[in-house]
């Protein structure tokens, strides 16, 4: 199971990374009001997944 958590964990991360990466790109192409709402959107993600990774290490 040690390795399938590791690997989740990986997995989360990455896809952090990814969103992070992607919102960056994509704000600097989309009108202000369409990249705040992919920001929040993002944001969100980002905490439900940080959520995810902490009750993986319960």
């Amino acid at each position: 199971m040690t390795d399938e958590k590791n690997e989740i964990e990986k997995l989360i991360d990455n896809m952090i990374t990814g969103g992070d990466e992607l919102v960056a790109n994509l704000k600097n192409v989309l009108p202000d009001s369409l990249a705040e709402s992919i920001v929040m959107f993002h944001e969100s993600n980002v905490i439900n997944l940080k959520k995810i990774k902490k009750f993986l290490n319960k």
